[in-house]
């Protein structure tokens, strides 16, 4: 194990983490991303994630337990520059990525599963993969992604879910054809569809397909679309935010089959 002290808001590792966590391209080119806080990190590595650097400040924790091949110890002020969060604890690590294939994934033998096109906000990505840790989906397939998953705030958002939902990225096209080569039925969430979402069975193989914030989803999905649904809305507004409308989906299903196991 390597440990060493770092001062300095110029050294070059830190400066590196700092671009990790601003910048997409860069965390794919070296295949690495940051996680800021012991509970996400603890989760990262029950996910299956690795550690490559492990960063700490003893102004803020005593001691660790994580095994790191590098670790460093940073001063306050360096603790600052590489946080994202006001109030931290101490805890910063460089993961290595895995693999985030549709083959991956492993399902049950009735799957439900939420498909994302090209959700922008990483605080709605967070937010899904959150309700979807929290019913136990069998998966998350974003496609066509405008922001990655290992964006800060989509791990901060999601709690550090993003470690424990099998999540595949993919095209729509890929995950289509994925989706129906299993015999599993595409429910795609849309204003303008007269059935109501309540009114779906989804106890058996399904997964619903929720679109961007600002254009909904795109006539390739509710073309390949199964069935379309929508959610009743009583008031001015004509749509729900993104993570709000499929928590609202997600949860009739996982009623649905409570109630179908009793």
């Amino acid at each position: 194990m390597q440990r060493e002290t770092i001062t300095s808001l110029q050294n070059a590792r830190i400066k590196n983490v700092v671009v990790l966590r601003e910048k997409s391209r860069e965390r794919s080119k070296q295949m690495l991303f940051s996680v800021e806080g012991k509970r996400e990190i603890n989760m990262a590595i029950v996910g299956g994630y690795e550690i490559d650097s492990l960063f700490i400040c003893p102004e803020f924790c005593e001691q660790y337990s994580f095994r790191a091949k590098n670790v460093y110890e940073v001063t306050r002020k360096v603790f600052e520059k590489i946080a994202c969060r006001e109030e931290s604890d101490g805890y910063l690590a460089l993961m290595k990525m895995k693999s985030n294939s549709l083959h991956d994934i492993s399902i049950s033998s009735a799957p439900f599963i939420i498909v994302l096109e090209s959700v922008e906000k990483p605080g709605n990505l967070g937010a899904i993969l959150r309700t979807a840790d929290a019913a136990n989906v069998d998966a998350v397939i974003v496609c066509d992604p405008k922001s990655d998953l290992f964006n800060p705030n989509v791990i901060r958002s999601s709690l550090g879910c993003v470690f424990t939902v099998n999540t595949a990225v993919c095209s729509s096209e890929k995950a289509c054809e994925w989706l129906k080569k299993n015999n599993i039925s595409i429910y795609a969430a849309e204003l303008e569809s007269s059935q109501w979402y309540y009114d779906e069975d989804y106890t058996k193989k399904s997964a619903i397909v929720m679109g961007a914030e600002s254009t909904g989803l795109s006539n390739f999905w509710l073309n390949n679309a199964n069935k379309r649904i929508k959610i009743p809305m009583r008031g001015k507004v004509d749509s729900l935010n993104v993570s709000v409308s499929t928590a609202i989906i997600t949860f009739e299903a996982m009623r649905q089959r409570t109630m179908n196991e009793q």
